[in-house]
């Protein structure tokens, strides 16, 4: 209860007439808004912040474990767990980055009757806050197989932020724009679901872009997640070449649909707010 009304305080506005709004308003607004996310979705114990980072270890592990009797060696490099995480790990935070802020508004419902929170806020609060947690079981799930495993490959932190950035940047768009479709004709959200369910079969978790046929290749270039994995690779492994990866695409595509997402909400929040 001393944590929600702490939130509530950040959230309303001055209260005394004719003074100026306090400094830093929108900072204050988006930080009372990752609090109380920080509250609601892990809890108040440990466990809900460890299991954040144990569900991907385990994933990593379990699948690691299944490759690891059908294939001698994994197709770049020897280590099963870090191949896969250079796959599962972009895969991931794409797909639950995007469908955060997709439910921005949905989730932060109750607070919109305040004058000082905007949608803005309720979206630019679970991307920074999803981004830091993502971040952070990046960190840790990369460094404890390398720890493990003992692994001597050259890490590309240049090119790691890139991969990094690139996902940032695609989740912003995806979400933003469907974060007014799902809102707007909540039937959206199952389509949605059912459109992106090949995604993890299509985004080369398992497998290598350059050993696809041909007429694969041709198709799968179109997936933006393609090269955000290929750029996670070649961050991790100095010796992937990843030619085909295109940063401007898959920025060209994250800048349309943030733009178009950005249009529609702001010419149709108050219609949304009314539904």
């Amino acid at each position: 209860m001393t944590n929600s009304n702490t939130n509530m305080e950040l959230l309303r506005p001055a209260q005394r007439p004719g003074r100026p709004q306090p400094r830093f308003q929108m900072l204050r607004v988006i930080v009372a808004l990752m609090l109380r996310e920080i509250s609601t979705t892990y809890g108040r114990s440990a466990a809900g912040y460890l299991w954040a980072i144990l569900e991907p270890l385990a994933g990593i592990a379990f699948f690691s474990l299944i490759f690891s009797l059908i294939q001698n060696r994994p197709s770049l490099g020897t280590i099963f767990p870090l191949f896969y995480a250079t796959g599962v790990l972009p895969f991931m935070m794409f797909n639950e980055l995007s469908v955060k802020i997709a439910q921005s508004i949905r989730f932060s419902q109750p607070f919109m009757a305040y004058p000082n929170v905007t949608w803005v806020d309720v979206i630019l609060a679970r991307l920074i806050l999803n981004v830091l947690k993502d971040l952070l079981v990046y960190a840790i799930v990369i460094v404890s197989i390398f720890v493990i495993y003992n692994a001597t490959e050259q890490v590309d932190m240049l090119a790691l932020l890139g991969s990094v950035g690139m996902i940032t940047f695609l989740a912003a768009g995806v979400g933003t724009l469907n974060c007014y479709l799902m809102t707007a004709y909540p039937a959206w959200e199952r389509i949605w679901a059912i459109l992106t369910r090949p995604l993890f079969l299509m985004s080369g978790v398992f497998y290598l872009y350059g050993t696809m046929p041909r007429e694969a290749q041709n198709v799968l270039w179109y997936n933006p997640l393609i090269h955000i994995v290929g750029q996670m690779r070649h961050a991790i492994y100095s010796t992937y070449d990843a030619a085909y990866v295109s940063p401007f695409y898959v920025c060209a595509l994250s800048s349309v649909t943030l733009f178009f997402g950005v249009l529609l909400l702001s010419r149709h929040f108050r219609l949304l707010m009314e539904k």
